[in-house]
């Protein structure tokens, strides 16, 4: 597969990825069309027992034929110590998506077996390792998870996942409005993957017909400092791209703010006032990064 087109800021976008179940291949035609940033293949959850082979045929099949445009691929493989596992992940190095999905990523060990198979199996450089975390054992262990990244680049560890389906089931936590039960382990793990230059997603909104409810639950994740939403289902790609997306007033004040600091006056200063808000220098960071979501986000729905 041909390595994916960038945006002019270099930007990767992930502010909707839909999974999509293996097992249908009217799905997976129907993904090529539509305009989430990036799809999750599945041959885990989204699949029955008596379905995993020929999902994992077709999702192969799919990521072979292409014709996704510049969409990442991700396809979600079943856990090692499953019946499918194995022969999920040699079929999928040898479709060569642009990353594979491990499910129960509980600890670095995991990870280091992980990478051990992606040697013995020659998979490509250009395949990169996503991690579920989604067990108490993930969000306990999650600093050290994280940090796989640099401590062992050979895992190929770029993000994660949050599974907050499964981490309600393992903690009897309930899944409400506003997520008050899960805060604590969601922005344990959010800093964990930023104090590592990871990138990080929200788990799924179950409620696939409230689109109002899974847009309040975008806009949430967005101010916890979420890049993008997993997500389940075509009615809820505009909630996660357009709760993840700079507002037009936010984008002009980030502007506002670099014009001003860039100022042969404002040169040596540390913080300086625009349109009545004191702004100190690390802001102009947080605008730039805002302008370039922006643009990236321009040029992909342009």
């Amino acid at each position: 597969m041909t390595e994916p087109r960038r945006s002019p800021t270099d930007l990767r976008l992930r502010r909707s990825v839909l999974y999509m179940p293996g097992s249908n291949q009217r799905a997976l035609d129907k993904a090529r069309t539509l305009p989430a940033d990036a799809l999750i293949l599945d041959l885990e959850d989204a699949v029955a027992p008596d379905a995993k082979e020929i999902a994992r045929d077709q999702v192969c099949a799919a990521v072979k034929s292409g014709g996704y445009g510049d969409r990442e691929l991700i396809i979600r493989v079943n856990a090692p110590q499953t019946p499918w596992g194995e022969q999920d992940l040699k079929a999928a190095i040898e479709a060569a998506p642009d990353a594979i999905l491990m499910p129960k990523v509980s600890s670095p060990a995991v990870l280091e077996s992980i990478a051990n198979r992606l040697e013995a199996l020659d998979a490509p450089e250009s395949i990169k390792i996503w991690a579920m975390i989604e067990t108490p054992a993930s969000i306990l262990n999650i600093k050290e998870i994280a940090a796989a990244k640099r401590a062992m680049p050979e895992a190929r560890l770029t993000c994660l996942v949050l599974g907050t389906n499964d981490l309600a089931k393992d903690t009897w936590a309930q899944i409400v409005p506003g997520r008050v039960p899960m805060l604590p382990w969601i922005m344990f793990a959010l800093a964990a993957a930023r104090a590592e230059g990871l990138t990080i997603l929200d788990g799924v909104f179950n409620d696939i017909e409230d689109v109002d409810g899974c847009r309040t639950e975008c806009r949430q994740s967005r101010d916890l400092g979420f890049d993008g939403k997993t997500i389940i289902h075509p009615n809820q790609i505009e909630p996660a791209n357009t709760s993840f997306a700079p507002t037009a007033d936010e984008v002009a004040r980030s502007r506002k703010v670099i014009e001003a600091f860039d100022l042969p006056e404002n040169a040596r200063k540390g913080a300086i006032k625009v349109d009545g808000r004191m702004y100190e220098r690390q802001h102009i960071g947080m605008a730039r990064r805002a302008v370039a979501w922006h643009e990236a986000i321009s040029a992909r729905d342009g």
